[in-house]
């Protein structure tokens, strides 16, 4: 009996199935737990080959080669129907695995869409199962084939439209021109790509989601305003007067966008004169986002700027503050700070100026030798250091306070002074103070004690955000 068991070769296959499943079933266990730590994408395929293939191919053996049952037998059919279908899905998450899991950035492999991948995989599936069907159970699949065809063809006529967006929507997401978090500018519609799907892209404009078709993205031209890489360029065109010298009112214009927060990190604004007091200036911004609130603190620092340099933005050059009147009155503001006598004040007027500053805009910079002292009218600035990227106050500036007094020592500024809020100071020539304080010992005093007394508080700040004093040294 049993030389006949092994003579026939069913016994072979027993022992193998025996003792060949289980070990196989240990060594891909093991396999899929060391692919899991290392989060490899093989992991999947395996586990269905262990979960699945295995136990279904063991019995599919068993039936077919260990008792033998005839072919034609309905369950061996079955069985050997559910094989195949796994063993089809197990080819095609290999092949997905193996080309596209693990596929670098910029390769055509990275670039082909997933929906892509979904239709491939679907229509190899229908046509394994129409050659496992033909090969198991002996089917016709030709006329099969051959109804579908007819009958796509005709559904493909009646919906043509639909499906021309859908066609429009997958030609588009296989180019790829943008990707989720690109801002777009399509003429009409201009905000960040949110979703992209088989019929249309979602777009989000800031005042909510505008869902643009794909057939009409891919028939048109649009701008992605993300690519490519690096900063956003936002643009002003400005007027000024003839009159304003070009060289001056082009440096003005660096000299302001330079100075935004906003600003990319590493470039620098640009300006181009196309004649006739025109002027257009770019601003590199680190993303489109960025670009309303850089024009619009730009355009605001440029009223004030234009002013205090006597150029006609738009073609007028008038200034509030210029009035004698207002003059006359910031003078007796700040007169008890520079105690100032009636014989000093014809002499000062004539020398002084109101200025204004937009908010956050720069009064003073770091590392200059001033030639001017300026007196806070109205309004505050505040202090800061800035040590690298970052950006530390150290203090404010009140109503009657100075700003610039290392102007008198003949020493670097150490910290950038900027307008917390609209601000108004009296401009005075270095001169004017130096004679006031030679003759009055006490502001010389005031002067000096107002110098230690903020460098004092800048340390003070320094410390307790764990920078060296040495930052406040003289450059």
């Amino acid at each position: 009996m049993l030389d006949e068991a092994f003579a026939d070769g069913w016994g072979w296959w027993v022992i193998a199935l025996a003792v060949g499943v289980p070990v196989l079933l240990v060594v891909l266990t093991e396999l899929i737990g060391f692919l899991r730590r290392r989060q490899h994408a093989l992991a999947g395929p395996l586990t269905l080959m262990r979960n699945w293939v295995v136990p279904v191919g063991a019995l599919f053996a068993l039936l077919a080669f260990a008792i033998q049952s005839p072919a034609d037998a309905v369950w061996v059919r079955v069985v050997a129907t559910v094989f195949g279908f796994l063993v089809i899905l197990l080819v095609l998450s290999s092949f997905n695995v193996a080309l596209f899991a693990n596929a670098r950035a910029g390769t055509w492999r990275q670039r082909i869409p997933t929906i892509f991948v979904e239709i491939a995989r679907l229509i190899l599936v229908v046509v394994g199962l129409a050659v496992l069907f033909s090969w198991v159970w002996g089917a016709d699949v030709g006329g099969l084939f051959a109804a579908l065809g007819v009958g796509s063809l005709v559904i493909g006529l009646a919906l043509q439209n639909a499906v021309g967006g859908v066609i429009s929507g997958l030609l588009l997401l296989f180019e790829q021109p943008f990707k989720i978090g690109d801002w777009l500018d399509t003429g009409g519609v201009k905000g960040r790509v949110v979703e992209v799907n088989w019929r249309a892209v979602h777009i989000e404009t800031g005042g909510g989601i505008q869902i643009v078709p794909n057939a009409t993205l891919s028939g048109a031209s649009f701008t992605n305003m993300s690519e490519p890489a690096g900063p956003y360029w936002a643009t002003a065109s400005l007027k000024f007067s003839t009159d304003d010298p070009p060289h001056e009112v082009m440096s003005l214009l660096v000299e302001l966008a330079d100075g935004l927060p906003m600003r990319a990190v590493g470039e620098r604004a640009g300006v181009e004169y196309s004649g006739a007091a025109a002027y257009t200036v770019s601003i590199p911004v680190t993303a489109p986002p960025d670009a309303p609130q850089a024009l619009t603190v730009y355009l605001s620092w440029l009223w004030y700027a234009a002013r205090r340099r006597g150029f006609a933005l738009d073609g007028d050059a008038t200034d509030p503050v210029a009035e004698p009147a207002r003059l006359a009155q910031a003078l007796d503001a700040v007169g008890p700070t520079l105690h100032l006598r009636e014989e000093d004040r014809e002499g000062v007027l004539e020398a002084a100026r109101l200025e204004r500053y937009g908010v956050a805009e720069v009064v003073l910079p770091a590392g200059v030798v001033p030639d001017e002292v300026r007196i806070i009218v109205s309004g505050r600035a505040s202090l800061r250091v800035e040590v690298g990227d970052a950006r530390i106050d150290v203090g404010v500036s009140e109503p009657g306070e100075l700003i610039g007094q290392s102007a008198l020592t003949r020493e670097r500024t150490r910290v950038v002074t900027t307008a917390s809020e609209i601000l108004t100071v009296l401009v005075l020539p270095l001169a004017v103070v130096d004679d006031l304080v030679r003759v009055r010992p006490r502001l010389a005093a005031e002067i000096g004690a107002s110098l230690e007394l903020k460098r004092s508080q800048a340390e003070d700040a320094l410390a307790r955000a764990g920078v060296s004093g040495n930052t406040l040294s003289p450059r």
